[in-house]
């Protein structure tokens, strides 16, 4: 009989340890997808600087020329 309570006892430890490993592995994906959704909105937001950064660059090519000239009462 100590044989079967040893394994009943066995058995349960396994699937409490199962339990608890699902959950834990339910809330690594959980974090996983959360912070993918971030690169995500983290990357869109990178892509939006990146075009805002070469528009101003365009723009100060096109009118760097004046700002660079010294005022005429230099």
């Amino acid at each position: 009989m100590t044989d079967t309570q040893d394994l009943l006892a066995q058995l349960v430890e396994l699937q409490s340890q199962m339990a608890f490993q699902e959950d834990t592995i339910a809330a690594l994906n959980e974090a996983v997808a959360d912070q993918q959704r971030e690169i995500l909105v983290l990357r869109e937001q990178l892509t939006l600087l990146k075009q805002r950064q070469e528009e101003q660059a365009a723009q100060l090519d096109q009118g760097g020329a004046a700002a660079n000239e010294r005022p005429p009462h230099y």
